[in-house]
């Protein structure tokens, strides 16, 4: 059993129900839908396809967010080294002295001596003079501007609105469609998070936020940003343009363990098989890469195009389970992290207990029931070895915590006393044969019912846990 979850990038061009299906055979947790790539029409399709296949299943929703792109360019424009063009703000014809770009400001806010970067850092300009209209640039290596490729401005923030209008059509596409997670690209600040938390409670959603962390802004923005969103996810790509490729992997270890030291789930992304797009096996980097993130403690690690248009996608995924596996039966305790308890939270005591008894007393599992999944993602954040059984009474908390590291979540019909919510818990898990009668294990619960909180913490094999006396049964 592996306890990394992996997201898995799904094109509506191959989303049929028997692809979706091996995908989830082979260890997918989350389906992510670009929305660069789909329509809502489209997206729909796709959606239902995986809801046949499993209902536990996590769909993640991946928006454009506050980005630029290049624009009004009919034919690439080649363009080599120290050759002079100019770039403007808005709607234009592009041609080889000047193309434009779809923020109108664009020319205003971007600095003499700054870099502009396109298409994911493929081409590089100097910005070298400016005038009221337009910003003259000098070309740094040859190659070609082509129509809606990305534009990124290292160091330079500019003041683009958090979201555009396509984001308010898949916004409402994913409240209306029960999707679960929105993942919103290019998250600066808490305000860009709260812009796609005011229009989610325009439609009363319950999906969670998961902001991406591709700029610097949202590095140096990373707590108050934690504060708002339900997660993170870290998109080396954009990250890799806007910051120098050797600070990442320092970069990527912090944003993990702040995310962990929330108690909030926390997705790697980008390349991580990149070679399988192509090739049948991954290169010893990507390995390494993906076992690094590992180590580092992440929830979950992603695949992009390895599965969105790849030849070999069910491999990469299975490449990647088995990666997980063998990582996590070899985790360095040196590399674990010290969770901050908060003052007065029982939950967070109780799960830093129980995940301490279990190392201890060698138990086979953690088993929980919950009604949000905080308890849950609060056994997550402390990493153990034991598997979390999570018992939750809505399907929609079941595919919320297919997200976070280590918990097992199944639904279950929701029981009168704490004495029933047990024996329930458990009677379901050894009827799945997950486990056997003298099996040590760990219950975390609460007294008050559903919605209590948790509260008590109780160690025993489960079979004693499952006669418990409960008041209503004695005579």
């Amino acid at each position: 059993m592996k306890h990394t979850k992996i997201v898995a990038t799904v094109s509506d061009q191959r989303c049929d129900v028997e692809f979706i299906r091996a995908l989830y055979n082979a260890g997918v947790n989350v389906v992510r839908m670009n929305t660069a790539h789909i329509s809502p029409e489209s997206g729909l399709a796709l959606l239902k396809n995986v809801r046949e296949v499993s209902d536990e299943i996590g769909i993640l929703v991946d928006t454009k967010g506050p980005e630029i792109r290049t624009c009004g360019i009919a034919e690439p424009i080649t363009v080599t080294e120290g050759q002079i063009i100019k770039i403007a703000g808005g709607d234009g014809v592009a041609s080889n002295e000047i193309f434009y770009v779809s923020y109108s400001k664009f020319h205003q806010e971007i600095p003499v001596g700054n870099q502009v970067l396109i298409d994911d850092g493929e081409l590089g300009l100097r910005v070298v003079d400016k005038t009221n209209d337009f910003l003259v640039c000098k070309v740094e290596n040859s190659g070609f501007i082509k129509n809606r490729k990305s534009i990124n401005t290292p160091g330079v923030s500019v003041n683009l609105p958090s979201v555009n209008d396509k984001d308010r059509e898949f916004i409402r596409f994913a409240a209306e469609n029960e999707v679960d997670f929105i993942a919103h690209s290019f998250v600066r600040n808490k305000e860009d998070v709260l812009a796609v938390q005011r229009i989610l409670d325009e439609y009363n959603s319950p999906a969670k936020i998961i902001a991406k962390i591709e700029n610097l802004d949202g590095v140096k923005n990373i707590d108050e940003i934690l504060e708002h969103a339900y997660g993170i996810m870290v998109a080396r790509g954009d990250l890799g343009i806007e910051v120098a490729a050797e600070r990442i992997p320092g970069i990527q270890r912090t944003l993990i363990k702040k995310a962990v030291q929330q108690k909030k789930p926390v997705i790697i992304a980008t390349q991580m098989l990149h070679t399988m797009i192509d090739n049948p096996r991954p290169t010893r980097a990507e390995v390494s890469d993906v076992a690094n993130a590992i180590y580092s403690r992440t929830d979950a690690i992603m695949l992009s195009g390895e599965t969105a248009y790849g030849k070999y996608p069910v491999e990469a995924v299975e490449y990647m389970a088995r990666i997980a596996r063998e990582v996590e039966a070899n985790k360095d305790k040196r590399n674990d992290i010290t969770i901050p308890l908060l003052e007065n939270e029982v939950p967070a005591y109780l799960a830093e207990a129980a995940i301490q008894a279990s190392v201890e007393l060698k138990t086979k599992a953690i088993v929980t029931n919950t009604l949000t999944g905080r308890t849950a993602r609060y056994l997550a954040a402390f990493r153990g070895e034991n598997p979390v059984y999570a018992k939750c009474y809505e399907k929609r908390v079941v595919r919320e915590l297919a997200l976070s590291y280590g918990v097992f979540p199944s639904l279950l019909l929701p029981k009168k006393s704490k004495f029933k919510m047990v024996r329930s818990a458990v009677k379901s898990l050894l009827k799945e044969n997950v486990l056997q009668n003298d099996d040590l294990i760990i219950y975390v619960g609460g007294s008050f019912g559903i919605g209590g909180g948790s509260t008590f913490m109780e160690i025993s094999t489960a079979e004693k846990l499952t006669f418990k006396e409960d008041e209503e049964d004695r005579p």
